[in-house]
């Protein structure tokens, strides 16, 4: 059985709330130790998940609900990064069709997925038993002076 999340809020799908989720998932990731830049792209792929959910999901609606949770990860009882899962009850989609637009498809809007997926280190969509969607996202933390995946692919460090 899988650990109860540390941290667990619900939030109605209305974008007034957003900032509210953004305050929570950054000050968690600082107080894991998340550096601000870390923090910043932490938060900004949660934004742009919770974003989708409410665009897409659930076309815009206002009065839906929208789980987050968040988990500290641990190696060895020391934290080694975070663990966010964000679940909805909107209309469902097939997982293997979570995919951002090219990159060379210059337009605005589009690059959630493509940014969830650069930002975190695992990304996982999956369909709810019942209804809706559920995204697992894990971010480790990098030693000082190492670079994180999104960090080191902007860069073209491999």
């Amino acid at each position: 059985m899988e650990e109860r999340p540390h941290i667990r809020i619900e939030l109605v799908s209305d974008p007034i709330y957003l900032s509210g989720a953004r305050e929570l998932v950054g000050s968690v990731a600082r107080r894991l130790g998340f550096d601000d830049r870390q923090c910043s792209k932490i938060v900004l792929a949660v934004d742009e998940a919770l974003c989708n959910v409410i665009r897409h999901g659930y076309d815009r609606a206002t009065d839906k609900p929208i789980w987050v949770e968040i988990w500290p990860l641990r190696t060895g009882g020391e934290i080694s990064g975070m663990r966010l899962r964000i679940e909805d009850e909107a209309k469902q989609v097939d997982p293997s069709r979570m995919r951002g637009r090219e990159l060379s498809d210059i337009k605005p809007g589009g690059l959630g997925v493509h940014i969830i997926r650069e930002v975190m280190d695992e990304v996982v969509y999956e369909r709810r038993p019942e209804r809706g969607m559920r995204l697992t996202m894990l971010k480790k933390l990098t030693a000082p002076g190492r670079k994180d995946k999104a960090t080191a692919a902007a860069e073209g460090v491999s």
